[in-house]
Formats: C-alpha cells, structure tokens, sequence
C-alpha cells in the first residue's frame, strides 16, 4: 500500500469511532429511558442529558474540534503528494490517541488522564500541519 492510500486509513479509523460513540449514545439514552432516570422528550431538544449519556455526548462533540483540522491536513497532504511513512504513523498515532482519550471521556471521564491524551494528539496535528507548511514551502 503506498503511503497515499495509507493516509487515508486512519480518517476510515476516526470514523469509525464516532460512529461506535453514536451507537453508544442511543444504548445509553435507551437505557436511561428505561430504568427511569429519563424521558424521551428530553432529547427532543437536549436540554436535559441524562448523566449516564452526558459524557458520550461530549465525547461525540470532541470528535468535531481538533478532527476536523486533522481531515484538512490529510486530505492536503494527500493532494500535494506530501504524505509519506512519517505522515501516516502520526495519523495512525493521532487516531489512536482520538480512541484513547474518547475511552477516558466515556468510562472515568478523568480530566487528569484526558488532558494529556488531548495536549498529545494536538502535538501530533501541529507536526502534521508544520510538515505540511515545510513541504509547501520548500517543493
């Protein structure tokens, strides 16, 4: 596989786990709704988020911050032939650090180990957009 399909891989990846947190929200607002802890109609307009369902919630929003810049820079760097084995390991680390810090949010919800998984992907994603500025600039 060369490095430009590689680098679309870990966006399948991302995708993949926001789908799996949307599976997750819907278990987790049935769940709510049946063992009494929520209505229905609370989700008509989110106005009232069960606590149970609260964090996968917020972990789904998460999924739409710092992601998006790293689908822009893929997709860049897939465009100017800038991808290489470098740029996919740190798409493959920048995924699996998205699942990592995903997991904290969903189950201890800990800021103590969330930050540092956030703080380590943000890094990632600098890199991946400073190579691509370095590219850019020098070809």
């Amino acid at each position: 596989m060369s490095p430009t399909e590689a680098t679309i891989w870990p966006m399948i990846a991302h995708v993949t786990l926001v789908f799996a947190l949307y599976v997750l929200l819907s278990s987790r607002r049935i769940g709510a709704v049946r063992n009494g802890t929520a209505r229905a109609e609370q989700f008509r307009e989110n106005r009232e988020e069960p606590a149970e369902s609260l964090t996968v919630k917020n972990a789904i929003a998460n999924q739409f911050e710092l992601p998006v810049l790293f689908y822009a820079v893929s997709i860049l760097l897939y465009l100017v032939d800038a991808d290489n084995p470098v740029t996919v390991a740190g798409g493959w680390l920048f995924v699996a650090l998205r699942y990592a810090h995903a997991w904290v949010h969903v189950t201890s919800n800990r800021l103590r180990y969330r930050r540092p998984l956030f703080i380590a992907g943000l890094f990632v994603l600098m890199a991946l957009w400073a190579w691509l500025g370095v590219w850019l600039a020098f070809t």
